[in-house]
């Protein structure tokens, strides 16, 4: 149902309680999700992004309970994507011939997407839409996180839309972040940040910069995703100024696969010593056979060191690891440090080959390794629990 958020917004979205996979199956939506479309109306009436396409009769449908869909002026579609353009198609047999204004960028890919002409109008930073009382400013904030992004600042209400920025994957009746379990709603948004944001994070600096030099007063930031920001919703910007700025927490994740437990024994010794050297380091131990590819970026995120191991197996590591360290090389951290450890039986390449892909990846690599053969002793655990002690001494 639609919820009035001030007298002349209303929230006219859809909740996706079900979504537990977004981007394919790219990244993991546990808590679901929301596609936010938002209903203005002033002197004129605007519609604001729509909701994913398999929801789009049923987006018209409720639209049509809301307004007379004839009344709709314009519309505005802040991304092409389709979770937040899907409904377009079919809200355009409607109401054929309505501007849609985006950005020159957001044309080309919606003609590439639904390969229609529609009546784009293409806005560019600093162009604005009067629509009464108030009027709509439109800022293009390329890569954040697709080449036609913007937002839509509106005056009077002091209302920014902000599209993909400041979401969360987090379904929720409450529309509001004061409303939600905080940390909750701050795990689905570093989350959110580090998986989808982190690669572009100098444009996320320099965007917010260039929006914040505006000095637009703003009482709600509306995302596409989520909640929306309505205590203290500064607090979402300056979390994105910091987590775009080489963001570490004093963590160690330790990520690896195993077969016979050799290469976990190996992790649990390595993550014994780093604790022993300093008890305020925080280590995480992930096995990235089983855990959630998305929850391990997030932890990466976090942390100033990652420690990643393998056992050899055809002469190479784990396929787990070589998905995650794709995804991990993609993501282009900042000023994060690495090494490589794994056990072996007749061969023993996946160490070194572990340190060039991190390498590779830019990460700051520590010594060249640690490998046990076969299954470790006690011996060999008590090594593995100094290599741990001098990881712990180079952070």
């Amino acid at each position: 149902m639609a919820k009035k958020i001030t007298a002349k917004v209303t929230w006219v979205g859809k909740i996706d309680w079900e979504l537990k996979q977004f981007h394919g199956q790219e990244y993991s939506t546990k808590k679901g999700s929301s596609y936010n479309s938002y209903l203005i109306r002033d002197e004129k009436t605007v519609l604001i992004d729509t909701v994913w396409q398999p929801y789009d009769k049923e987006f018209v449908k409720r639209l049509k309970q809301e307004i007379n869909l004839n009344e709709i002026d314009y519309i505005i579609a802040n991304h092409g994507e389709i979770d937040h353009s899907g409904a377009l198609p079919e809200l355009l047999r409607e109401i054929p011939g309505t501007p849609v204004y985006c950005t020159a960028k957001g044309a080309q890919i919606l003609k590439g997407h639904y390969h229609e002409d529609w009546n784009f109008v293409t806005v560019k930073t600093g162009d604005t839409l009067d629509i009464g009382e108030s009027k709509l400013v439109f800022v293009e904030v390329p890569m954040l996180h697709w080449p036609d992004s913007m937002f839509t600042y509106m005056t009077g209400e002091n209302i920014l839309f902000s599209n993909d920025a400041f979401g969360q994957h987090f379904a929720t009746e409450s529309l509001y972040n004061d409303k939600v379990d905080n940390p909750e709603l701050y795990q689905e948004a570093v989350k959110y940040y580090a998986n989808i944001l982190t690669p572009f994070s100098p444009l996320v600096i320099k965007k917010i910069k260039e929006v914040l030099s505006f000095n637009l007063p703003v009482n709600l930031i509306c995302p596409s995703h989520g909640i929306i920001w309505k205590d203290n919703p500064a607090q979402i910007i300056e979390h994105y100024l910091s987590w775009a700025d080489a963001y570490q927490e004093n963590q160690v994740t330790i990520v690896y696969d195993t077969m016979w437990n050799a290469t976990r024994k190996m992790a649990e010794a390595i993550g014994e010593g780093i604790r022993l050297a300093d008890d305020t380091i925080t280590v995480k131990i992930l096995n990235s056979g089983i855990e959630d590819k998305n929850d391990i970026i997030t932890e990466v995120f976090r942390s100033k060191a990652v420690l990643v191991g393998s056992p050899t197996v055809n002469n190479g590591y784990l396929h787990s690891l070589g998905g995650l360290l794709e995804m991990i090389k993609g993501m282009k951290f900042k000023k994060k440090k690495a090494a490589a450890f794994g056990s072996y039986g007749w061969s023993g390449e996946a160490v070194k080959q572990l340190s060039e892909n991190l390498s590779q990846s830019g990460f700051e690599i520590l010594n060249e390794g640690l490998k046990t053969l076969w299954v470790p002793d006690e011996d060999a655990l008590a090594k593995g629990r100094e290599y741990g002690k001098a990881i712990a001494s180079k952070l």
